[in-house]
């Protein structure tokens, strides 16, 4: 009967992918594939952890399910902010994914001194137990997602319960049957099947609440080819990461057409149409970035924060103020207090 439910979980989240992918042009970018990577990190779990689905008693420890929560993380992450461009350091987050991987595999060698790999194990796992907390919070505070605390709660407490088991063990202590690995992840994968339905219904229903919908409107006189968005989109995140026009105060769109020496119609409509952002978004996004970096730097230190909101690129305190809010949901002052 638990292969039974494993096997739909699995069919059933093929199934989701292949819809998701299939429609993909009516969702917003950069949340649509960290919910695609969710999902196929759930599979890969389904596949291959300590209930293998096709081979007894094999563990491919690095389809755990925590490349899941971590993937999760950053769907919420983008789909409750503003934010729409993936930033690259957000792949920082996954640095305990890779971390685990190599304790796993650490544990292979009887030589090392397995407590103090399993201690460093635990530490890791309860950055994991953070991501979910911050899930929590996010979707608790969230107007259209909290369907999804039904979920999340319940693989908070059962993992809360697997890393206490692993904590009784290294203490020398019985572990709690009911919350052991094999039952850990039975739990888990009976969750996902209900996950993977709930995601389904959602999507026919009220896909909305779901996946953002990506709002694409068509220029009616474009002559711009499909195959330029994805050139002139790398040609635009170059001018900003490499070149660093932000910084100008008085950036327009004009001068980035004048700079690719293209149209200021296109670069409208990459920006508007292929990814879903206004050019005034787009680029304080950027300065609100730099401005996070100069605070966490020794030169900045004796600057005020409209200072160094300056050296990013703002020319107005207000503005500067209001645009921070807006993307970071704090204010420039309570940003600099909270980290």
């Amino acid at each position: 009967m638990f292969y039974t439910i494993q096997l739909l979980a699995l069919v059933q989240g093929l199934f989701l992918l292949l819809v998701l992918v299939r429609n993909r042009k009516l969702y917003k970018k950069t949340p649509f594939w960290l919910f695609v990577g969710s999902i196929v990190s759930v599979q890969l779990y389904l596949l291959g952890d300590d209930n293998n689905l096709f081979f007894n008693h094999v563990d491919l420890f690095f389809f755990d399910i925590t490349l899941f929560v971590t993937f999760l993380f950053l769907f919420i992450q983008y789909k409750t902010s503003p934010k729409t461009v993936f930033h690259k350091r957000d792949l920082l987050y996954f640095i305990p994914n890779l971390v685990y991987i190599i304790i796993e595999i650490a544990e292979f060698y009887p030589q090392l001194n397995l407590v103090w790999v399993e201690s460093f194990e635990i530490l890791i796992e309860l950055t994991f137990l953070v991501y979910f907390g911050i899930i929590i919070y996010r979707l608790w505070n969230s107007k259209v997602e909290k369907w999804m605390l039904y979920f999340m709660i319940p693989m908070m407490i059962i993992s809360s319960f697997s890393i206490s088991n692993e904590v009784i063990n290294i203490l020398g202590f019985d572990e709690i049957i009911y919350f052991n690995d094999q039952n850990f992840n039975s739990f888990l994968i009976v969750l996902v099947a209900f996950l993977y339905y709930t995601f389904s219904f959602k999507l026919i229903t009220s896909p909305k609440a779901l996946l953002p919908i990506a709002k694409l409107v068509k220029y009616k006189t474009s002559s711009l080819a499909m195959c330029n968005f994805s050139m002139y989109e790398k040609e635009l995140i170059r001018l900003m990461e490499k070149e660093k026009l932000y910084t100008n105060p008085k950036l327009s769109i004009h001068d980035i057409a004048h700079q690719l020496n293209v149209p200021r119609q296109h670069i409208s409509e990459v920006l508007n149409v292929h990814m879903q952002i206004s050019f005034q978004d787009f680029v304080n996004e950027y300065r609100v970035n730099a401005f996070i970096d100069c605070l966490q730097k020794e030169q900045y230190a004796h600057y005020t924060l409209f200072g160094i909101a300056s050296e990013a690129g703002f020319n107005s305190k207000s503005s500067f103020n209001t645009t921070f809010k807006k993307i970071k949901g704090l204010t420039p002052s309570e940003y600099k207090k909270n980290h």
